[in-house]
This record gives C-alpha cells, sequence and structure tokens, in this order.
C-alpha cells in the first residue's frame, strides 16, 4: 500500500517543488521538502523516507553526491531514489543509475507520468510485494542470495546492491548456466512496470561486475543475445 508513505523531494526550485509537494499531497503521501543537497542529505539520514525524488543540480551538496551518499550508509541504502534533472545527456543516465538510483525523469516532466513512476517504484519496494525478492536462499558457486534478507554475500564477504542490481544478480542466478535476453531482465528488475532503458541492463551488469572483484567474470556476456551466471566464471566483459 502507497497511501500514507513518505516522500521526501529535493528541489531548489521552489515552483517545481510545490507542483510536486501538491500532487502527492492530493494522492494522500506525505510529504517532505528540502531546496538544498545539504537539507536533503540530512533530512533523509535522520529520517528515512520510502522514497526520494532527487534534482541533480542544487546548491549546496550536489544531487550526484547527495545520491552517492544515500547508497554509502546503511540507514539509507536501499531508499529508492528518482532523479528528476534538467540534464539530460546519456552519460548523466547512466552515472546516475550507476551511482544506484532507481529511475530517472528529465524537466520538463510529465506530473501524471511522475506520479505514475512513484507507485511503481513504491509497489516494487513494498514489504511482501517484492515478487522476484521473494523466496529461499540461492547458493551457487561462490555467491549466495537470500532474498527475504537482501543479502548478497560472495565468498563470504558481503556485496551490497541497488534493488536493480539485486534483482538482475538474483534471477541470473537462479537461472544459472541459462542465457537470459536483456528484455527477460529487464521484466525481472522492474516487474514488468519499469522505466529504465533496454541498453541499461548493461550498466546494471557493469556495476554488479565492478562490485564482485575478482568473481566478476560470473557473469558472461553473450553477444547478440543477453547474459547468464556461469558458477565457473569465465564470463567476458561488456
Amino acid at each position: 500500500m502507497t497511501d500514507q508513505a513518505t516522500i521526501l523531494v529535493i528541489e531548489d526550485d521552489p515552483d517545481i517543488l510545490e507542483l510536486i509537494r501538491f500532487n502527492l499531497s492530493r494522492e494522500g503521501f506525505s510529504v517532505l521538502t528540502a531546496r538544498s543537497g545539504d537539507d536533503g542529505w540530512r533530512r533523509a539520514s535522520q529520517t528515512p523516507p520510502a522514497l526520494i525524488i532527487l534534482d541533480l543540480m542544487l546548491p549546496g551538496m550536489p544531487g550526484i553526491e547527495v545520491c552517492r551518499a544515500l547508497r554509502g550508509q546503511s540507514r539509507t541504502r536501499h531508499v529508492p531514489i528518482i532523479m528528476l534533472t534538467a540534464k539530460a545527456q546519456e552519460s548523466d543516465v547512466i552515472l546516475g543509475l550507476e551511482l544506484g538510483a532507481d529511475d530517472y525523469m528529465t524537466k520538463p516532466f510529465s506530473i501524471r507520468e511522475l506520479l505514475a513512476r512513484v507507485r511503481a517504484v513504491l509497489r516494487r519496494t513494498a514489504p511482501g510485494q517484492a515478487g522476484a525478492d521473494r523466496g529461499t536462499p540461492v547458493t551457487t558457486g561462490p555467491l549466495r542470495i537470500d532474498p527475504t534478507r537482501h543479502e548478497v554475500l560472495i565468498a563470504g564477504s558481503p556485496v551490497s546492491l541497488t534493488l536493480a542490481e539485486f534483482r538482475l544478480l538474483h534471477v541470473l542466478a537462479r537461472n544459472s548456466g541459462r542465457v537470459m535476453t536483456r528484455d527477460e531482465l529487464l521484466d525481472h528488475i522492474t516487474e514488468g512496470r519499469g522505466f529504465i532503458l533496454d541498453r541499461n541492463i548493461d550498466v546494471h551488469v557493469r556495476s554488479i561486475r565492478r562490485k564482485l572483484g575478482a568473481h566478476r567474470n560470473l557473469i558472461v556476456t553473450v553477444r547478440g543475445v543477453g547474459y547468464k551466471y556461469e558458477p565457473g566464471g569465465g564470463g567476458e566483459g561488456i
């Protein structure tokens, strides 16, 4: 259930901030606001909200650094983030996703689309609604994934993944040895309600590989098709 969920909006433009606040409130959400990166970071750290809408161009602490800081501490690591910004270059989209953003919208934007994305993200992250994230633990090769605890261990050491990364690695591990297309992976990590661009599956895979370190080759690239998980490794990079 998304009603009454608390959403933190970090946006320095007062008109845009009020537009988002008014419409979220009308939809039944509890809304907190901040007009600088520093203030937004403090508010999120003190009382982690259910979701954060984050502008990138902020006074003080830039939005990218706010995202990095939120993903760097345990209390806010799994709080979903929707980036909302005028920066539309592909490099900005990729950087935001690599840092752990769950979705990305550019200005000018449709308030109806923003509300739809907010609800989609909250459905995916609501307790008991995580679909692909629930089930029994998966152990294959040096990897162990516990969906109910949102925990990933590689050779016994914990690995911190974003929600999208967790779902992607989980579905690959559950289908060990089977090649999965980008479309299949996209459906699994967004539960059919995603707005993530198809090519950004590659971005998530690259981020997961970086976090797996010496075990990065557990994810094998099958050129022209997609990816598969191989317990014995031997994968090639993107």
